[in-house]
């Protein structure tokens, strides 16, 4: 019997195919199983991040000031100095890499759940240990600077719309690389590269799928906004499935 590692490499070789149908249908069916878990989880986690923002703000800039700054015309981005950006974009880049490790155990439920594997809501944050927290923090970054970096060569040169395709690609293209850190132990740089290399095989497949899923998820803002943190669980069901679609597990 071949090893993983060997059948990625047959896979990165050879390519393999992909049914949009039967993706989807794994998608779907192992979100309805952990749609309740992984919905609460978003809901408690965005409540409890919200009020540690209001503090630190309360405490950094004052009440009356923020009221201030979050007026229409003071949120226009041509208005902001350059040192306010550098901090945001920072600010921005550190939470995204900090909470990537949740993120990650969301995928960890959605396979616990698929092999009828019991699971707490503790799975969520299994990925904090440092042997994983590490790469996934680096992997984050990594990407988020190559996204902004695209994103601000293209704004530069008078073009956003290629800038928002370019973040797009790479988006896509990373779409495997947390699954294999988590259930293969790849190290960053070979993620990344097999992650590019493999859905550079099947594209347009894995952008339906995504493109299908996001759709879905951006319905539950229109159920009183709330509803968004239970349609959220169905991206991490579809990184799972499009995972266990091309690479499976030993």
């Amino acid at each position: 019997m071949k090893s993983n590692k060997d059948r990625i490499q047959e896979l990165k070789t050879n390519g393999y195919q992909l049914s949009f149908e039967a993706v989807f249908n794994l998608a779907f069916e192992n979100y309805k199983k952990i749609v309740v878990y992984a919905g609460l989880l978003f809901l408690v986690s965005a409540v409890l991040l919200g009020m540690l923002a209001f503090v630190i703000i309360a405490f950094t800039f004052g009440i009356e000031n923020f009221q201030e700054f979050i007026k229409p015309e003071n949120l226009d981005p041509n208005n902001f100095s350059d040192e306010f950006l550098i901090i945001y974009i920072g600010s921005v880049t550190l939470f995204s890499c900090l909470v990537s490790p949740f993120f990650a155990g969301i995928i960890k439920m959605a396979h616990c759940a698929e092999i009828d594997e019991e699971f707490h809501l503790s799975a969520a944050f299994q990925y904090y240990q440092f042997q994983y927290f590490k790469s996934l923090f680096l992997a984050t970054l990594l990407i988020t600077i190559l996204n902004m970096g695209v994103s601000s060569v293209a704004d530069l040169s008078g073009l956003p719309i290629l800038g928002f395709l370019a973040s797009l690609a790479i988006s896509l293209l990373n779409v495997l690389t947390v699954p294999l850190i988590i259930f293969r132990d790849f190290k960053v740089f070979e993620a990344i590269n097999t992650s590019f290399t493999l859905v550079s095989k099947q594209p347009l497949v894995l952008l339906g799928l995504l493109t299908v899923t996001y759709l879905f998820c951006i319905t539950g803002v229109f159920m009183f906004f709330i509803g968004l943190f239970f349609t959220l669980p169905l991206l991490y069901s579809m990184y799972y499935a499009i995972y266990k679609s091309i690479i499976d597990f030993e």
